[in-house]
């Protein structure tokens, strides 16, 4: 009796316990983070999200083709579609000149440098966790500037080849540099930023310095400096295209391993990633895109600022979307500045430098106002 009263005791006792919380319907479920969850039956909404995605990388392709083609037919002398294509395909046209001679060459290098410029935004972003990042804040931009400004001014260096090994050499040195003074293995992003800055404004002053002291030497840095794509070249973009196919390489590989950092150090390294390797792949991904950028067509600002900012609201955070998005839209703003240089311009042209700048300058004080990223 004793046994059996124990056990209506116990069964009376479960009864009185409130009922486990039931898991909503797997259709609307979400997990800890508001996300869908990965459990949810068929991946409904991560499905949904992935095609969207696709179309948007589509579409930025669309985009990207539409601004190619702009850059070919505008100019100087306007060219319609059909010009273009025929300029393209038949050396014996009229246009052909001017479309293989002029405007292909510097085309294809806004599209290299916009690329890379725009990668580099968006790596330095998730490196430095600085929504307001860009390739000059670690001072890379400055250190490949302020190399060919000496090569130019003290070597007689002309020429892309030229300009280029001074330029890896200037921005590598610079990134070392930043690399120690935030700390080494044990830097921050928030040292880095200052590292970087502070080194950015004394080169900066450098090159100004330069500049003044060698007159002779002011004319062919002046263009260089201000930031062209109008003495674009097919040898110097030959040359250019390997260190950007291995920056965006290594970009778009650093992809996960960014995720993990954003979670901090300890996290990322219980995810088995490696933070001190990953901050030194990413230093070396942001030399090659911002070195060869800036040998081929100088220093070019916002780029590297704006397109991240634009394309994580189209992606989210998830750098694995957000880099090739990046890839794909940098160059529409780089190429798009390019053509309303020469239509501004006109009979002659403003440089894709002094374009971006006008254009960066109120986005960038946009972002800073703006309340959400000024508590990132």
């Amino acid at each position: 009796m004793t046994l059996i009263k124990s056990r209506q005791t116990q069964g009376g006792s479960a009864a009185q316990r409130p009922a486990p919380p039931q898991r909503p319907p797997e259709t609307g479920w979400t997990g800890p983070s508001g996300g869908a969850a990965p459990e949810a039956v068929g991946g409904g909404g991560g499905r949904g999200r992935f095609a969207l995605r696709t179309l948007g990388l589509l579409g930025a392709a669309g985009l990207l083709l539409l601004v190619l083609v702009l850059s070919l037919a505008v100019g100087a002398k306007q060219l319609s579609t059909g010009e273009v294509m025929r300029g393209l395909t038949e050396p014996g046209s009229p246009s052909y000149t001017v479309v293989h001679e002029m405007r292909l060459p510097r085309t294809v290098l806004g599209l290299f440098a916009g690329a890379a410029l725009g990668l580099a935004g968006g790596v330095m972003q998730a490196l430095t966790r600085n929504p307001l990042a860009d390739p000059g804040l670690l001072g890379i931009n400055a250190g490949a500037a302020a190399a060919v400004v000496s090569a130019i001014s003290f070597f007689g260096v002309t020429g892309y080849t030229g300009y280029i090994s001074f330029a890896f050499l200037g921005a590598a040195a610079v990134s070392v540099a930043v690399y120690a003074v935030g700390g080494g293995r044990g830097a921050t992003p928030a040292r880095l930023a200052l590292a970087g800055t502070a080194l950015n404004a004394a080169l900066i002053s450098y090159v100004n310095a330069v500049q003044l002291m060698d007159t002779a030497s002011l004319d062919r840095m002046r263009f260089w400096t201000v930031g062209s794509l109008a003495r674009a070249q097919e040898d110097t973009n030959l040359k250019a295209l390997p260190f950007v196919i291995a920056g965006v390489l290594i970009a778009l590989a650093l992809a996960r391993p960014l995720n993990a950092l954003a979670l901090g150090d300890d996290a990322a390294r219980a995810l088995g990633s490696r933070p001190e390797v990953t901050r030194t792949a990413a230093i070396v991904a942001v030399t090659l895109l911002c070195g060869a950028a800036t040998a081929a067509c100088g220093p070019i600002v916002f780029v590297g600022l704006m397109v991240p900012h634009m394309v994580r609201s189209l992606t989210g955070p998830d750098l694995r979307w957000m880099l090739p998005y990046c890839a794909l839209l940098a160059p529409v703003p780089m190429l798009g500045a390019d053509v309303l240089g020469r239509v501004l311009g006109r009979p002659a042209e403003l440089q894709v430098g002094i374009v971006t700048a006008v254009l960066g300058g109120p986005f960038f004080l946009y972002f800073v106002r703006r309340r959400r990223v000024a508590q990132a």
